[in-house]
This record gives structure tokens, sequence and C-alpha cells, in this order.
């Protein structure tokens, strides 16, 4: 499968949007933007990203991007340039158009626009450069680039190998293959365009939802040579400064939920990868990143059985069950055995597991434990105590327990599929014991399942949305679901509102932060929250999930139609997702919100 996805011509390169790069050879057409100057403030841009955020970076406005690369499209912002570029393909040939925009600011030259090719990776093949275009001698085959305008040999720009050089000043194509006219390449990029636009034109009113998706989880996907494979990490920016990728736990198995929107074989290849980054302790890493790195001491939400019985219940693939029930089983089997604590599930960081990452400096500590429950600053863990010694934080975890008890269930159901009748059992038994523990931590008082504090044996008050997750394992009892959706989920003083669902309560004292897990909204805690309330049938519940799914949707196309935004969490008061630095522009689990709507238009 890896083989089929990685390759073509396709935005491989995680450090750069405007390198368009061939698999398997890894030969690479970069784009630069030099920026002209009668006087002494020349520039270059050689790379861009999308969502950089400093004062003089280039900004980004992405377009759609079809899964496989066929069709791509964005509009550059730089020195007061625009330049919008698009790329296609022709069967094995590449096509790209740079269309020059009207400039801004003191743009007063057109910018020059370099073409180069080179081989990344270290991968074998050798550049040279002819009268009109470029050639690469690749191992089985030559490729030739071809530049529609005339080549200004300029020699100050700062490319190394070979390279044509062109000034914007009218639409420049480049071409593989063969010399084509700026007309030849719009009428193919008019044909890809035309049909990217039809695969999401099925989706009906929904299309916006289809086309934010694939164009998120289009940009997002890379090619990772060290393990030689095809996967689509949190953002390129995240990427960038981890080494050349990272893959979270939940967040790369919610990248497989996305995917399958779709493309199968990339949603099969997310989920099997994040699967095959298992430690040797048998639990699915915070992260895996480049250099080979893994958070050896801590997991992350386990929601990866319920992803995997979400892709088998679409595409009905079994042979994906087979391939990655045992490090699923392991991973489940790993929680009991090292995060049980009273009976109940904690979050934990066993920094003495080997090898040791040194530069990580939470390994072993209560930070580090909280950084395994995925909400690196949650007020829920601000009092919670840590036993050093267990290298666990002494905190009985609702949502924990509810995301365990899902898991359960849904390995027992993948595992009964596979014929599997020992672990089937396994598995319900261990569900059915933390689905009684989790019924201690029901409040009768306060109408919700509460955290509890296993130090001082105290309830904890402090909500957030995971104290709703216990009906994403249907532990609650219809007139408990009942009660917390209408006490608490429905209360505009706790969790309602335009809004919805904050990271925290709005009546706790921290909402008012406004800063990451302390009062944001985040795609994954609407998704799970969702789940769980699909769940129960009962009218004012059934109501509840779907405004759930309209008020998630309004606020992902907001920020969508208006910056080509998905973002990472948003303003828990206004759903403004740019008012903070630290919420990335353009990091899929945002579109978890666009795909409730997707999912309620089933239901």
């Amino acid at each position: 499968m890896q083989n089929q996805l990685a390759r073509g011509w396709n935005t491989w390169d995680t450090h750069s949007v405007m390198t368009q790069v061939l698999l398997p050879e890894g030969l690479a057409v970069q784009i630069g933007i030099k920026h002209q100057s009668t006087e002494g403030s020349d520039g270059f841009l050689a790379s861009a990203l999308i969502g950089r955020q400093g004062k003089e970076d280039e900004r980004v406005i992405p377009g759609p991007h079809s899964y496989n690369g066929s069709y791509t499209d964005l509009k550059l912002l730089w020195r007061g340039h625009q330049i919008r570029m698009q790329s296609a393909h022709d069967g094995e040939d590449l096509v790209m158009l740079l269309t020059p925009l009207p400039s801004v600011g003191n743009a007063h030259l057109p910018p020059e626009v370099t073409i180069s090719l080179g081989m990344l990776w270290n991968q074998p093949g050798k550049v040279v450069k002819e009268d009109d275009h470029l050639e690469a001698q690749l191992p089985g085959r030559n490729i030739f680039v071809y530049m529609s305008g005339k080549d200004t040999h300029d020699v100050s720009v700062p490319v190394s190998g070979s390279y044509l050089s062109a000034d914007l000043t009218q639409p420049l194509g480049l071409s593989t293959g063969r010399l084509r006219t700026v007309a030849d390449i719009h009428t193919v990029l008019e044909r890809e365009r035309r049909a990217y636009e039809q695969s999401v034109a099925g989706f009906g009113d929904r299309a916006p939802v289809a086309d934010a998706i694939q164009t998120v989880i289009g940009w997002d996907t890379i090619y990772e040579p060290h393990g030689h494979r095809v996967i689509s990490p949190v953002s390129r920016i995240w990427s960038v400064g981890w080494g050349g990728y990272v893959l979270f736990d939940w967040d790369t198995f919610f990248a497989a939920t996305l995917a399958a929107v779709g493309d199968r074989d990339l949603a099969y290849a997310n989920a099997i990868e994040i699967c095959r980054e298992a430690t040797a302790q048998g639990f699915v890493p915070n992260y895996a990143r480049g250099g080979g790195w893994k958070s050896e001491d801590r997991s992350e939400p386990p929601v990866g059985a319920i992803t995997l019985l979400g892709l088998y219940n679409k595409f009905h693939d079994r042979w994906l069950l087979t391939d990655t029930f045992p490090a699923l089983l392991a991973w489940n089997r790993w929680w009991a055995e090292h995060r049980d604590r009273q009976g109940y599930l904690v979050w934990g960081s066993d920094g003495e597991n080997q090898p040791a990452n040194l530069d990580d400096e939470t390994r072993g500590t209560r930070a580090g434990a909280i950084l395994e429950s995925g909400l690196d600053n949650s007020p829920m863990y601000d009092d919670a105590a840590y036993d050093e010694k267990a290298h666990q934080l002494e905190f009985a975890d609702v949502g924990l327990m509810g995301m365990y008890i899902a898991d359960c269930d849904a390995l027992a159901e993948i595992a009964n599929v596979l014929g599997k009748t020992a672990e089937t059992r396994e598995l319900r038994d261990r569900a059915a014991k933390y689905r009684a523990s989790l019924s201690t931590l029901w409040d009768n008082n306060t109408g919700i399942f509460l955290n509890k504090d296993l130090h001082t044996g105290k309830f904890s008050y402090r909500l957030s949305p995971t104290n709703f997750y216990p009906m994403l394992a249907k532990a609650a009892t219809p007139e408990q679901a009942l009660r917390m959706v209408n006490e608490h989920l429905l209360n505009p003083r706790e969790f309602w509102g335009q809004w919805v669902i904050p990271s925290i309560a709005r009546n706790d004292p921290a909402f008012n932060d406004q800063n990451y897990w302390r009062g944001r909204i985040w795609g994954p805690m609407n998704y799970l929250v969702y789940l769980g309330l699909r769940n129960y049938r009962e009218p004012k519940i059934d109501q509840a999930r779907h405004e759930l799914s309209q008020k998630s949707l309004e606020m992902f196309l907001k920020d969508w139609r208006e910056n080509g935004h998905v973002h990472e969490n948003y303003n828990g008061a206004t759903g403004n997702g740019d008012d903070v630095s630290n919420s990335d522009r353009f990091y899929h689990w945002g579109a978890l919100l666009g795909i409730i709507d997707l999912y309620e238009q089933v239901q």
C-alpha cells in the first residue's frame, strides 16, 4: 500500500509547499521567489509554509489540494507580491502555473521566479541545465523540465545546482516531458480543477466540509524518507520543528478518520504507521519524531481501536484489523498493567524507560504525566498530586476511563471479527471491570461523573468536556446521560453558548485564560462528546447532538471561508482561531469540527 501511495508528483517535501517531488526517485522541483529592489532590500524566498506568523514571513492562503496531489492551488503573499501557484498531473507529467496578482505595498518591481531541480534524501541522480530546459538523469529514466518564459540567466540568486529564472510579469508555466504553452498548461489545470470539484460535489450542500478536509489533509501529507512512508502529521510547521516529522498518538488516529472521507489508502497508512510506532513497553507513544526519538515514558489518549473499527465498518477490509490488532491489544493491556491505581485509571510518566529522551525534561515528572492526557495545561490537573515512586498522578480520570472502556469495547468487537474468542472475552471482562469502577465516580448531587483525587478521596468539581466521555463508553445510564446533557452540556453557565464546547467550564476561573486547554475549543473534544451523544436515543439528547454538530460546523467554516485556516484550537468566547500564537493555522484535527456534521447527515 505504501508503495502505491509513494508514487508520482506531490508536495511530499515537508519543508515547503512550493516544492513538488517525484516519488519514488526523490526528484524535487523547487520554486524560489526573488524580491527585486533598486536599493538594498533584495530578498529571496526559498521555502514557504502555511501558517507562519512572523511579521516578515510569507503568508500562504491554501486552496484545493487533492489527496493524491493531482491538483493543488495556493496564493502566496510576500513582500507585497501576490502569486497564485497551481499544479496538476497530466499522466505521469507535472504542470505548474505561476500567475502574478496585483501587488500591494512597496513591491514596485516584479518578482523573479527560480525553478531548480534537486535530488532529495541522498537519492541517486544527476541534474544538468541544457540550453532551454533542465534535465534530471535518474536511474531508469530521464525527466525534462521546461519553462514557458524567457530565461533571465540571473546568477545572483542563492540557488545551488542547476536552475532557470524568469521575471514574473505574466503567467509563467512549468512542465515536464515536453515544452508546453501557458494555454496548454491552463487546459490541464482546468481539467484537474473540475475533477477536484467533482470529488467534493458528491457531498451536496456539505461540499465545503469535504473540501476543507481534503485540502488540510492534502497539504499536511508528506513523505517521510527514513521510514519510506507517506504520513499526515499535524502540520508542516510542527514537523519542521521536530526534525522533519512528528506523529502524535491521537492526532494521527484522527488524521486517519479524516482521510477516510475521501482516501481509504491514506487513512489506512496513517492508522497503521502510528500503530507501528509502539514502544518496546507496548504502548503507542505520545509522539514519534524525526531522528527516531519517541516519548518512551508516556502514551496519549487511547482512541486507536475506535478509529480502526470505524475504518473497518466503512471499508470492510479484514486485513487491516489483522495487521493492527496485535499492537492495539498490547496497548490496551499496557494501560491496565501500568496506569491502574486503586482500580481506576490515571495518567503517568515512566521516566526510567529506555532509551531515555535526554532533551525531554518532563519525562518521569508530574508535567510528563499531564502531557500523557494530551491536555497539556488543563486546569483539571492544577491541583493533582503526583506519586514520584509509581510515576502516576493520584487522580482518577473520568475522561481516560471513558475512552479506555470504549477502546476495550471496540477492540473486543475487532477480536470477535477476527475469531479470537479468548481475547474477546478478556476485553469484555476488562471493560466490565472499569465500567464498574467508573460508575463510582458518578456524583448524584451534581448530576455528572467527576474526577477524583485519590490522595484525599475527594471529588474534583472542575469540569471539562472529558467529564462527558462516560457516554462514549456507554457507561452512563440513559437517566444519567440526560442529566449530564440538561444540567451541564446545555447549561450556558458551563458549556453551552454560541461557540462550543470550551475545554473548561465557562464558570471556572481558568476559562478567561483562553490559553490552549484552559478554555479554548478543540476539535477532538467536540468529536468525542458527539460520538458519546450518538449512543443515546432520547429527544433532548438527539437535539443537543444535532445542535452541537451545527455549532461546530458554523465555527469551523467561519475561519475556513475567511482565512483558509483549520485551527488547532478556537477561542471559547469568540470562536476566533487567529487571536493567539499557539493555535496552529493549519492543524488537521480542527477539521473534526466539520466531520461531525458529515456524521450527523448519516445519523
